[in-house]
């Protein structure tokens, strides 16, 4: 007979509640149509509150979703093909494009650095936070050799991209940023995949430029990080 724990512990459990929930969300986003509804958001919170209430510790559940986790590299890739159909915008405004992403970068580690000195995070939490504007394995790795916490990278991370797909476009409306090429670099840089999500919504050439600038500034930021790290901590 099989008992309910030894559902709860195969890898399978958490695959399969994993597509639920972010297909629930998905499907929930799509009527509703609210920005601070993306199914990201709203599968985390499921997930959460199903294994508090079926009392289901995180490595049970992980032992599944780690697979998920394994096709965030192949589905950061895939972003490329919006930019194969943009490439002679990139060769247009190359110089403008790179520039833009390395100071958006910049701007993003030295802000994260200074605000966590101005609230008095600690050193450790201030660490994590600082990959915070790029995708998810990149984050993870460079947390690591900072001496951060991978944990908190990707809670930061997770929160970035949301507030940037839900804020972003509005920004851009208020500052009355109109060029494609600019919005689309904005959000890319500023907020990596989730906010690429919203860029591809927005526009062809906007997702085209974001996933363009999430794989610039994640080399950007691997470069420039430990640099700021060491000189305003």
């Amino acid at each position: 007979m099989i008992e309910i724990n030894d559902i709860f512990s195969n890898p399978l459990f958490g695959i399969l509640i994993t597509l639920f929930t972010f297909q629930a969300g998905t499907v929930l986003y799509k009527r509703l149509n609210y920005s601070f509804l993306n199914p990201l958001v709203v599968s985390t919170f499921l997930i959460i509150g199903f294994l508090l209430i079926f009392n289901i510790s995180f490595e049970e559940y992980n032992s599944g979703g780690s697979f998920i986790s394994f096709f965030l590299g192949p589905a950061t890739v895939i972003l490329a093909v919006p930019l194969y159909r943009k490439i002679s915008l990139l060769h247009e405004n190359a110089i403008a494009i790179i520039t833009g992403i390395t100071v958006g970068s910049a701007t993003g580690i030295a802000s994260i650095i200074l605000m966590a000195k101005i609230f008095g995070l600690d050193e450790l939490v201030s660490t994590s936070l600082v990959p915070k504007s790029v995708t998810t394995p990149i984050g993870i790795e460079l947390s690591t050799q900072l001496g951060g916490l991978p944990a908190i990278t990707i809670a930061g991370i997770v929160v970035t991209g949301i507030v940037g797909a839900v804020m972003g476009p509005n920004i851009c409306k208020f500052f009355k940023i109109e060029d494609k090429v600019a919005v689309g670099i904005a959000i890319g840089t500023s907020s990596h995949a989730l906010g690429t999500t919203k860029a591809v919504e927005i526009g062809e050439t906007e997702g085209a430029m974001s996933s363009l600038a999430i794989g610039i500034a994640g080399l950007v930021t691997v470069i420039l990080a430990p640099l700021l790290v060491k000189l305003l901590m």
